[in-house]
């Protein structure tokens, strides 16, 4: 297995196990999660609701018990159109693949127990695709304005920085591009930063300051400014556990979701210049409290609650793409695997190669511009 093949597996699989353990504890305070499970999560945990299919019938959804969420569902999406693609992608990708993917066919849905749709799992936010790309025609370069404006696109954007391995500064242009189909503001500008920020941990020799470092250079408005002071509240702290309080303090002036995660007010995921979302501030400063350690990142996020799959999937997609795949814990990727009925190693191989076109398609590519360009030099006495 070459450094690509092993870093995109760790990556994509390492979204999938974070994005997992973090289901059961999704939507709920680190005081309710300990009480609900008698102490710290360190696993695969059940759901918080034994009767889950009825506890909330807006999402009657069987989170926990190792079962991936919409989170990974997404990715592996974006996996297959990158493979039917063939190239970089963009918002029209968008509409022209990714929709028809989660409209096709049917696939087996760990949440719901069932074949069906990914269409029909996927929330209410993620729905907004197929109903402005295929049903509204929308340019797909506009489609996400009017979205709410959340983690959506960030959560399924980590493939985009293995495509780009190694190059922060495609990765973002290329998320940015692609995550205006689905989102704006804030939504849209995570997508980016999330995306660059896997690209650098795919480049040998990073590390989680460097990381940081790179989505600080790349991110714009509230997103720069919670990273910022996320990551500077995250470098005095030496374990995840005992930090909520602070991280939390410190993201609150940037986050328009309230305290209290389900009791939203008017100002919440509306467009802005001066917030952020929470997930990706916070994955980053699991990161850094873990040193990048694949295991400490990922339950620092499912412990946290709040958003916790997707704090923990991209957490866990960064700090996999850093160690590889021995980073991620088998025993967790053949648990999360069996229980989802998912392969969680093929989709980061079948990237790995894709990555490896792309590239040699962008080489051919500028070769031809730099003769281009010699060109034009031709003759210059400057």
């Amino acid at each position: 297995m070459t450094p690509l093949e092993d870093k995109a597996v760790g990556c994509v699989a390492g979204a999938a196990v974070g994005d997992a353990l973090g289901g059961a504890t999704e939507g709920w305070t680190p005081e309710q999660i300990r009480a609900r499970y008698g102490g710290l999560v360190e696993g695969v945990v059940p759901p918080y609701y034994p009767d889950w299919r009825n506890a909330r019938p807006i999402a009657p959804y069987h989170k926990g018990d190792g079962h991936v969420t919409d989170d990974t569902l997404m990715t592996h999406a974006l996996i297959r159109v990158y493979e039917r693609a063939g190239g970089h992608l963009d918002a029209y990708a968008a509409a022209e693949h990714l929709v028809p993917e989660m409209m096709g066919e049917k696939r087996w849905i760990p949440e719901l127990e069932a074949e069906a749709l990914p269409l029909h799992r996927v929330f209410l936010a993620e729905k907004w695709l197929a109903l402005r790309l295929h049903y509204g025609h929308v340019d797909p370069r506009e489609a996400g304005v009017g979205n709410i404006v959340n983690c959506g696109a960030a959560m399924y954007m980590a493939p985009v920085g293995v495509v780009n391995a190694g190059d922060p500064d495609g990765a973002y242009a290329e998320a940015i591009d692609l995550a205006g189909a689905h989102q704006s503001s804030y939504g849209r500008e995570a997508a980016g930063v999330l995306a660059a920020a896997v690209a650098e941990a795919m480049r040998p020799g990073a590390t989680p300051d460097s990381v940081v470092a790179t989505s600080l250079r790349l991110a714009r408005d509230g997103t720069r400014a919670a990273i910022e002071a996320v990551c500077s509240a995250a470098r005095g702290l030496g374990h995840w556990e005992g930090s909520f309080e602070t991280l939390r303090a410190a993201m609150r002036p940037y986050d328009t979701v309230a305290d209290t995660y389900r009791d939203q007010g008017l100002g919440a995921r509306r467009p802005s210049r001066v917030h952020s979302i929470e997930e990706l501030p916070l994955a980053l400063a699991f990161l850094l409290i873990a040193k990048g350690d694949y295991r400490e990142t990922v339950l620092g996020g499912v412990n946290y609650g709040r958003d916790a799959d997707s704090i923990a999937s991209m957490g866990g997609a960064i700090a996999g793409a850093l160690g590889g795949r021995s980073a991620v814990p088998a025993a967790w990727i053949e648990e999360v695997s069996a229980a989802s009925r998912t392969d969680l190693v093929a989709p980061g191989l079948a990237l790995a190669s894709v990555a490896r076109r792309v590239r040699a398609a962008d080489a051919e590519r500028r070769r031809a511009a730099d003769a281009a360009f010699a060109g034009l030099l031709a003759g210059d006495g400057s």
